[in-house]
């Protein structure tokens, strides 16, 4: 059989990836290599995931670092936001802080679709972001991962593991978004 190279996933238009998108995003270690999810990377992820949100004009209701991939969802905040450069410049600057680790090539993404835009939808995408370390039977409660998160410019104390997390985010959201 002759060589055949990788292709890149498929990817929708840069436009569905531009303004007020929602986009669930899975970024996967090369070879699922572990070992490098620590509390200092996470620290790390969460400055240069800032810097990417304040640049990009994004928040990210949920995270969750799983100790081979991470998941974001992350929402535009403006018709400038652009997620394909927003996950550029992340890969780009956590490429150094993994090392000797890297990446997958491309992320996978999860474009929402409009119905899957509304409150609760986003709301139950973001749980099921946090259920992850749960699923893969790293803990039995969510809220004891030390690797999951929120991030919103401005907003260092938002934390998903306090019980009116998702109404402070909305709350903060609209803010933005007027």
């Amino acid at each position: 059989m002759p060589f055949a190279p990788k292709s890149k996933l498929p990817r929708l238009e840069r436009q569905w990836y531009r303004g007020r998108a929602a986009v669930l995003w899975t970024h996967t270690l090369h070879d699922r290599a572990t070992g490098w999810l620590t509390p200092d990377f996470h620290h790390r992820f969460r400055e240069i995931l800032l810097h990417t949100c304040t640049r990009h004009d994004l928040t990210c209701p949920a995270y969750v670092l799983m100790p081979d991939h991470w998941h974001l969802l992350w929402l535009g905040e403006s018709e400038t936001s652009d997620q394909l450069q927003a996950t550029k410049f992340l890969r780009e600057h956590l490429t150094p802080v993994l090392s000797p680790h890297r990446l997958q090539p491309q992320a996978h993404d999860h474009v929402l679709r409009e119905e899957e835009r509304a409150r609760d939808a986003i709301r139950s995408a973001g749980h099921y972001i946090f259920e992850n370390p749960v699923r893969a039977g790293l803990t039995e409660d969510w809220k004891t991962w030390s690797y999951i998160g929120a991030m919103v410019v401005g907003y260092p104390r938002l934390d998903p593991r306090d019980e009116d997390h998702w109404e402070r985010f909305w709350r903060i959201h609209a803010r933005t978004t007027e």
